[in-house]
């Protein structure tokens, strides 16, 4: 591997935190590894801080590799080493990498392949929280053309293509009428403008901050509905309301994003869950909900989940990106990642208007 690098610098999850002690994150170095045919090696242009990396930090989910690992996978980059058609180019490393070989990937539901290679979670000890990282290179997405910074890019990976595979989950067609609970958060935005962009007729954002919910109706949202301090009740009487202005039926039909990852989200999705509607998880927590399952029955209703994004979607969703019709500049901020200690605790207090990028500075 003349003139390319021999080591990697990153920011490693040395601990989570546990009852008995704060997390570490801590500098290091690690070998970079021979590569395998079929494998790149990406500098890292930016990795963005997503909820799932805080979760494992913070809230106690588990890693499939365990600790010390580099944490991060929302990347972009250029590939520097590997196949010869992809020296040179810059790209996006999928969050969700599948095997492609199993019963799962088969079926067409590779994204959830229980062989799938994530990111700092289980690609080795390997993560965004670096300057270089070895991937696959058969799912790397490339960008023909650079209309944004490079290091911008990595929020595509995950925060815009999760929305996208949620809409696929959800059957979504030109003229659905779409809620989004959750559609001030950092997936949330860009679901909404997500379904807009897939034709959805009517888009009703619903979360607790009511000037991130101003933002959204320049986003995707044609309405939304402020939640807090709201018992469901009310919220539902303002819900028929919107309805009843434009012309739609408030229990028919309706696709349900949850985006919240939040235990009250969630109930409001499901409480306004109805007949042959449709409730599509996308958020995520450790906490239980309650719901009576024969409501589904019912209605007739769905509720399914969705992970990740199969990386065959990821250049339909770089289009859309390319062609402004998902806005991603709006919506985050670049720092050096020296200051991932800073980040990590401010985001996780939520003090964060935009997702965080981090641009290696080693």
């Amino acid at each position: 591997m003349a003139g390319l690098p021999d080591k990697i610098n990153t920011w490693q999850m040395v601990a989570p935190t546990s009852k008995e002690a704060p997390g570490k994150l801590e500098r290091t170095t690690i070998p970079v590894p021979e590569l395998k045919p079929g494998e790149a090696l990406v500098k890292v242009a930016g990795c963005g801080v997503c909820h799932t990396d805080l979760s494992y930090f913070y809230d106690g989910v588990p890693t499939v590799n365990k600790p010390p690992l580099s944490l991060g996978h929302e990347i972009s980059g250029t590939v520097v080493a590997g196949p010869a058609n992809l020296v040179g180019k810059n790209v996006i490393v999928p969050a969700v990498m599948p095997c492609n070989n199993c019963d799962i990937c088969k079926s067409g539901r590779g994204n959830r392949c229980l062989s799938q290679r994530m990111p700092g979670n289980s690609l080795g000890t390997y993560g965004g929280f670096s300057d270089y990282i070895p991937v696959p290179a058969g799912d790397l997405c490339v960008i023909d053309e650079l209309k944004l910074p490079l290091s911008h890019y990595a929020v595509v990976a995950d925060a815009c293509t999760t929305p996208y595979q949620a809409a696929m989950r959800g059957g979504l067609t030109p003229g659905d009428l779409v809620i989004v609970t959750g559609a001030a958060g950092g997936v949330g935005v860009y679901m909404t403008q997500m379904v807009k962009a897939l034709g959805a007729k009517m888009v009703v954002g619903i979360d607790i901050n009511q000037a991130k919910l101003d933002r959204a109706l320049e986003f995707g949202a044609d309405y939304v509905i402020n939640s807090k301090d709201k018992d469901f009740k009310t919220l539902r009487g303002e819900f028929s309301a919107i309805c009843k202005q434009a012309g739609v039926p408030n229990n028919v039909g309706w696709k349900i994003f949850e985006c919240t990852g939040v235990t009250p989200g969630q109930e409001i999705a499901l409480g306004l869950l109805s007949f042959v509607g449709k409730l599509i998880v996308v958020g995520f927590t450790m906490k239980p909900v309650s719901y009576a399952i024969s409501r589904l029955m019912a209605f007739d209703a769905e509720m399914i989940g969705t992970w990740g994004c199969l990386p065959e979607h990821y250049p339909k969703v770089l289009a859309l990106v390319q062609e402004g019709k998902v806005q991603i500049e709006p919506f985050l901020e670049t720092k050096p990642m020296s200051q991932i200690r800073e980040v990590f605790e401010q985001q996780h207090n939520g003090l964060f208007d935009k997702r965080q990028v981090l641009e290696p500075d080693f």
